[in-house]
């Protein structure tokens, strides 16, 4: 299979470059200051799983290449319009377009810009970053790309692409509940993310403040109740779960949100909580701590951005 990983930064690089590393034909389309880097370092990857240096095919956007059979697609959301003009002349009508972005709204954005069968449900467990050389650093044990048929259907294109991913030196996951992996998923990081940056604190010491462990359970009851007036399926008790997870998490743990704040970054502060809140007011429901947390990354973009 022709598969085309829609940039090669920490986690496109990291599983295409896992791909390209068993033999997969694996394309990386790139902006031009990254094509220069690879082509002058090459994509390496140091990792407890393993070291690799690879030396990439690259696309810059619109050159010819034809349709590829997968996209893989890892940007942040606020590069998503982007993406999806940039990948446009790469997808045919029996492309799968697999998605590893955090949250919902992606996906209603992509089957907009394509086709209901285009889109595959998606979803990545890895710590994973760039150094100033642009290699990739992996620093934990767990490396997983979940994916699946969004309606959990085990069709004949999904079992050929399970074959492609098989035998990879990363977990990539066949899952027939993929869209409840992704709710559950945006269950978890909206908290995580949400806390840490509310407080700028990593995940420890919110825990031991009385307080803090009262917010990070309002959070957890807000979302969970708005994702379930949309029929989002969550499994039952997924609160008490997901608040255990959180317990048991690394003292100095923060999110990727609020590492990016600490950079002065952009931040996915529509994509995540954005959208939990116009559904919310759709339903008339009332989630004032996920509002504050809205307003303050709305602060954060309008005093950093």
């Amino acid at each position: 299979m022709r598969i085309l990983v829609v940039g090669a930064g920490a986690v496109g690089g990291y599983f295409g470059g896992r791909l390209a590393e068993k033999g997969e034909n694996v394309t990386f389309l790139v902006r031009e200051n990254r094509k220069k880097q690879l082509e002058q370092h090459g994509l390496t990857i140091q990792s407890i799983h393993g070291n690799v240096k690879l030396t990439p095919q690259l696309l810059l956007s619109g050159e010819e290449a034809g349709h590829f059979d997968v996209i893989l697609l890892s940007t942040k959301a606020y590069h998503l319009d982007s993406a999806i003009k940039d990948m446009r002349p790469y997808i045919g009508k029996d492309t799968m377009i697999l998605p590893l972005l955090n949250g919902m709204s992606h996906i209603d954005k992509l089957i907009e810009s394509f086709d209901e069968k285009n889109v595959l449900g998606g979803l990545c467990f890895v710590e994973s970053t760039l150094d100033q050389n642009g290699t990739i650093i992996q620093t934990s044990p767990i490396h997983d790309l979940v994916y699946g048929e969004r309606n959990g259907e085990k069709t004949v294109r999904i079992t050929r692409l399970e074959k492609t991913f098989s035998e990879t030196k990363a977990n990539f996951l066949l899952s027939e509940k993929i869209k409840q992996d992704m709710w559950v998923k945006y269950l978890f990081i909206s908290t995580l993310s949400g806390i840490t940056s509310l407080f700028r604190s990593p995940i420890g010491p919110i825990l031991e403040n009385n307080e803090g462990l009262n917010t990070i359970e309002k959070v957890l009851t807000e979302a969970a109740a708005i994702m379930r007036s949309v029929n989002a399926p969550l499994p039952e008790s997924i609160e008490e779960i997901q608040l255990n997870r959180l317990m048991a998490m690394n003292y100095e743990m923060k999110s990727s949100l609020q590492r990016d704040m600490e950079k002065n970054l952009p931040i996915e502060a529509g994509h995540l909580y954005g959208y939990l809140l116009n559904l919310a007011s759709k339903n008339n429901m009332d989630v004032p701590t996920l509002k504050v947390i809205y307003q303050n990354l709305k602060v954060y973009e309008t005093m950093n951005l």
